[in-house]
């Protein structure tokens, strides 16, 4: 069986942003709880990234789960790899993880010491 034609627009997403977060709603205006505590983790290591809303998407909503392989959204993606969603993520910004994931990805953070 072909893999759904969706997941080539997905690895393109994933390859041209460094922190791509695949997310209902936008960054300015998220549509979900889940999505919204995200982008405020996110937001907080001043990190700058990529939304994009698959709730405008149909394709990309269904795609996005079966491509990563994980159920729920929103996804975040940091230099090519899947990071995890909403709790992961939040997890680790309150443990530290997330902010030295991107130190050791390469990726700048705004608020940086």
């Amino acid at each position: 069986m072909s893999e759904p034609e969706v997941f080539e627009r997905i690895r393109d997403e994933i390859g041209k942003n460094d922190v791509l977060l695949f997310m209902k709603g936008t960054p300015v205006f998220p549509q979900c709880g889940f999505s919204a505590a995200t982008v405020e983790a996110l937001s907080q290591l001043g990190v700058k990234f990529h939304g994009i809303n698959i709730l405008v998407d149909p394709e990309l909503r269904e795609g996005i789960k079966q491509f990563s392989q994980w159920p729920t959204i929103p996804q975040l993606y940091v230099k090519g790899e899947f990071v995890g969603g909403c709790d992961i993520v939040r997890e680790m910004f309150e443990t530290g993880e997330l902010e030295q994931l991107f130190k050791e990805k390469g990726v700048t953070l705004a608020n940086a010491a």
